[in-house]
């Protein structure tokens, strides 16, 4: 089985540019500066996962879940599905090659145009016309559709008698997902999807449209090298551009480059530019503030009245039954004087390797009677078939904070369960589950470990853009800002990058992956100006590679 990755013992000194990360702002930037000719090395602290490797049993899910909290890391380092959980607010998010693309829903979304009309952004960011031309290059690679039959799902046709009830229809929105099945726009032949609703765990079938199987092939495609299981420290100035720290299981490598770009997601790259800063490079005062959760909350609604179907299946399927993508359908709360009061409901589904311990989390809720139940039937009949799983997104106030405590990120939002957008969330979801005869259950875990604090998926900012250093730790290339005494308020360190959700400098109320991907398309744009470069991004022809082996593509 052919892999992107590389060994540790080909990774080279010096390159021109080092990608950490490889999410999609690493594989946008991989891919983009590869085609342009330049010698680029990805680096990911996880491991590569190749179609048919994600976990499809609870005892593989077990081994891939890591727990990090105030005082005790849990699990591999190199594990999956990455849960920190915080004193004010959890965070669950991707560690792998491709990033937090190979455990999200897919949902590909623009955001209300008012989001980017804030003035927390860049005046560029409105005005140069190239965030329009990121949306339409990430559509182009990503190729988000709508499910044709999305509405068919057991799962949408409960969100959709909501809809009508409450007089808001419900739509199919568009998913990076490959229903039909072909070859996509990295030249990588996807079988069609199966509808076992497993997006969230790991697509087995290959038909998700991750960063793994579209950017990063393209990349190794024009020559970039491609290394996991190497975690970066922190960035310095070198004589020629800059030294990469960089930790491995043989030690801790030094590696130099003209240009680093550091997209290592919200959470890592927060991590990196603090610790850089604690060595002494200088960063803006702004770094680690605007986090934002995006205004997220995953509920369930339990007993509902009618089957629901909301538990994936698998690849192969372990019951014959059509789940769905992992998203089918959403509900709109649309404002048009109130841009925060917009929220947008979406029903989930549970991975299928939860599905032998999934009665046992409901246990502190008192629903005893049927956690039993449903482990003598399994989780596909009896109560746990009638399971409503519910992804909201919304805005907050960004007034999440990253610092340092001792070498370990933290995250600090004192109030951050109180928010307003929490409440109306709330009382959405009260009415969506009353409606189906079910009972809310906004965290079964609530009497563990877990607590009351509210928990996000979509985590961003940390590093946001901003007009100058005074508000903002990257400008709107990307470029970071040099926060050094003397320097100019818009003054950047040459040849190092920002590239990821944590430039997000607001709440999006959508999926982020598509503004994510668009933003880092409109920085290489950019990138390719300032340094006289040039690509293209268009789709790659010749011999399709295949979905299992697409480390082929550099062949």
């Amino acid at each position: 089985m052919t892999r992107l990755a590389r060994p540790l013992s080909q990774l080279k000194s010096r390159y021109d540019v080092i990608v950490v990360g490889s999410g999609y702002g690493g594989g946008v930037t991989a891919s983009r500066l590869a085609r342009a000719g330049k010698r680029v090395a990805v680096l990911e602290r996880g491991r590569e996962f190749v179609t048919g490797e994600f976990p499809g049993r609870f005892p593989d899910l077990k081994n891939e879940m890591q727990i990090t909290t105030k005082h005790l890391h849990t699990g591999s380092r190199t594990g999956l599905f990455d849960v920190r959980v915080g004193e004010d607010m959890h965070v669950l998010i991707g560690c792998g090659l491709g990033g937090g693309s190979l455990v999200n829903a897919g949902v590909a979304l623009r955001p209300d145009a008012r989001v980017f009309a804030d003035e927390v952004w860049p005046g560029q960011i409105a005005q140069d016309g190239l965030l329009d031309e990121g949306f339409a290059r990430a559509q182009r690679w990503i190729r988000p559709q709508s499910h044709a039959r999305a509405g068919e799902m057991t799962k949408a046709k409960a969100l959709s008698a909501a809809g009508e009830a409450f007089g808001r229809p419900v739509v199919a929105p568009p998913v990076a997902i490959n229903f039909d099945g072909g070859i996509n726009a990295a030249g990588i032949e996807q079988p069609g999807c199966t509808l076992c609703g497993d997006c969230c765990g790991g697509c087995n079938v290959g038909a998700k449209n991750t960063v793994a199987l579209t950017y990063l092939p393209d990349a190794v495609r024009h020559g970039a090298e491609i290394f996991t299981e190497i975690k970066v420290d922190h960035v310095a100035k070198a004589p020629a551009g800059w030294h990469v720290y960089a930790a491995t299981a043989e030690g801790t490598r030094v590696l130099e480059a003209a240009v680093v770009v550091i997209a290592a997601g919200t959470l890592g790259s927060a991590e990196v530019m603090l610790r850089s800063r604690a060595k002494g490079l200088a960063l803006s005062d702004r770094l680690g503030q605007r986090f934002t959760a995006n205004g997220d909350i995953i509920a369930f609604g339990y007993g509902a009245k009618v089957p629901i179907n909301a538990v994936g299946v698998g690849h192969p399927a372990k019951v014959d039954t059509e789940i769905g993508g992992s998203v089918s359908v959403q509900m709109e709360f649309r404002d048009a004087d109130r841009l925060d009061h917009q929220l947008c409901v979406q029903e989930g589904v549970i991975p299928s390797a939860l599905a032998p311990v999934l009665p046992l989390l409901f246990v502190p809720n008192g629903r005893l009677l049927g956690a039993l139940k449903s482990l003598i039937a399994g989780v596909y009949n009896g109560p746990f078939a009638h399971l409503q799983t519910y992804f909201a997104v919304s805005h907050d106030s960004a007034s999440g904070r990253f610092t340092l405590d001792g070498d370990q990120l933290k995250l600090s939002w004192p109030g951050a369960k109180d928010e307003a957008v929490y409440q109306r969330l709330d009382q959405a979801l009260q009415e969506i589950v009353g409606h189906a005869g079910g009972d809310y259950v906004k965290n079964p875990l609530s009497g563990s470990v877990m607590g009351h604090q509210p928990a996000t998926a979509h985590p961003l900012g940390g590093c946001s853009m901003g007009r100058e250093r005074a508000d903002g730790v990257v400008n709107h290339k990307c470029q970071v800002f040099d926060g050094a005494a003397g320097a100019a308020s818009t003054a950047v360190h040459e040849g190092l990058y920002v590239i990821d959700g944590s430039v997000v400098a607001r709440s999006l109320g959508v999926n982020p992956l598509l503004t994510i991907t668009a933003l880092s398309e409109r920085a290489m744009l950019h990138f390719a100006a300032d340094h006289g470069l040039r690509f293209d991004d268009a789709a790659v022809t010749g011999a399709p590679i295949s979905v299992y082996a697409p480390g082929a593509a550099a062949a």
